[in-house]
């Protein structure tokens, strides 16, 4: 990617670990570019809680660190691969060009991994053509896009692109995340601060992403993510749908899965 690009984060790099417990108060992360305040997904006003990530970078990992505001901190949803964005959630997605990994936690840290191939590119004998792919297995499935089974967009969805592949039981080698709640998990008599998130993610992990890019990156490096928080709100006994969506950058829809809105991360030394 173009090194002269605009960008919308600055990842700093560093020279130590992180050992990755929840804790985003740590000296380390305080020499970190903390974002601005999160925004609406489709509006770009103001998020309705405070939301801000942070990434630093070694030789080894990649390091994402979130923290969010919330005063009834909630998670129900604790075996692996729940749906838990249908609860309220921190989201990283990771562009690959051909391809994307998509990591949600919520604050029980309970993980839903999904990596999608976009079907344009999956070819018969191509370099997506391999039994972890495989595209007949039960955990495979086609995906256009957030509301993508609706009206006319029923089977392709409303992306240019068109589908994707998702493979639901893809699992990212080594990852690791850690969630540390200021407050009490699940009882809505304390008036709760937040919760925090860690994320490690090697980037001998993030070979089918590259698309081309040196592991680790070369300061100047641009990749595209998404980085953002569904909350899930109850109005009188009633959940809000769809959930209110805070993001580092808007997208102008009410879709996660727009690669080309993603925020752009510059590596630097």
């Amino acid at each position: 990617m173009d090194k002269t690009t605009s960008t919308d984060y600055t990842a700093k790099k560093i020279s130590s670990s992180i050992k990755v417990d929840g804790n985003t108060k740590k000296p380390i992360w305080k020499n970190a570019n903390w974002s601005k305040r999160f925004v609406d997904l489709v509006t770009g006003d103001p998020g309705m809680y405070n939301t801000q990530v942070a990434i630093l970078w070694n030789n080894t990992h990649l390091y994402i660190a979130f923290e969010a505001e919330e005063p009834f901190v909630e998670a129900k949803l604790t075996e692996k691969g729940s749906i838990v964005f249908l609860e309220n959630d921190l989201e990283i997605i990771i562009d690959g060009g051909d391809c994307y990994y998509e990591l949600e936690v919520n604050a029980a840290n309970t993980i839903y991994e999904v990596f999608f191939i976009w079907k344009d590119a999956y070819k018969k004998g191509g370099k997506f053509d391999i039994p972890q792919f495989d595209v007949h297995q039960t955990e495979a499935y086609t995906f256009g896009g957030n509301y993508d089974r609706e009206g006319e967009s029923f089977w392709k969805g409303t992306h240019p692109r068109g589908i994707r592949w998702a493979f639901t039981n893809y699992n990212l080698p080594n990852l690791k995340t850690a969630v540390h709640v200021d407050g009490v998990l699940n009882d809505n008599k304390n008036v709760d601060k937040g919760w925090h998130l860690e994320v490690a993610i090697p980037w001998s992990s993030l070979e089918w992403l590259a698309n081309g890019r040196s592991l680790p990156p070369t300061s100047g490096d641009i990749w595209k993510m998404f980085l953002g928080r569904f909350q899930k709100l109850v109005v009188g006994g009633k959940a809000v749908q769809p959930h209110p969506a805070m993001v580092l950058n808007s997208h102008g829809a009410y879709d996660a899965h727009l690669p080309e809105k993603w925020s752009k991360i510059k590596f630097v030394d």
